[in-house]
């Protein structure tokens, strides 16, 4: 079974769907809560991804849907989304990676103003990236 494929069954049992299920993107922004971050705005889980790295262990990126955080019309400014990931992390990620008993050596935590297709380029879409390191102290940001 691919890392793929194992990230779409986990996050169709944190959405509450059966094992097994496919979870396209749409459903599982319909069927996902909106999650409140310390900005205010509601963020909305939207796919996880466990990736296998060349080297090193793997890396699991969160991907979440945030319209506030677009460059026209929105109202939260980097350093404040900068912290709601931070949040993310501590509050969703790192239980998120327990409950599956997931050891990542690597998280990315991702927001976009719009559902953007994984590894494509979207010019309009505005998308903020943070990259944590999960251990016993919590999530330590890393630069990239």
């Amino acid at each position: 079974m691919t890392q793929r494929r194992i990230a779409t069954q986990l996050l169709g049992a944190a959405l509450g769907l059966l094992p097994g299920m496919a979870v396209a993107q749409s459903e599982a922004q319909s069927a996902a809560q909106p999650v409140a971050v310390p900005s205010g705005q509601q963020v909305t889980l939207t796919q996880v991804l466990i990736e296998e790295q060349s080297t090193g262990g793997p890396l699991a990126r969160f991907r979440f849907l945030a319209p506030r955080i677009a460059e026209s019309g929105g109202d939260i400014a980097p350093d404040q989304a900068a912290a709601d990931m931070d949040h993310l992390c501590k509050a969703l990620v790192l239980p998120y990676l327990a409950q599956y008993a997931l050891e990542p050596d690597r998280v990315v935590i991702s927001l976009s103003d719009r559902e953007v297709p994984f590894g494509k380029s979207v010019p309009e879409a505005t998308q903020f990236f943070e990259a944590y390191r999960p251990g016993p102290q919590g999530c330590v940001w890393e630069e990239f």
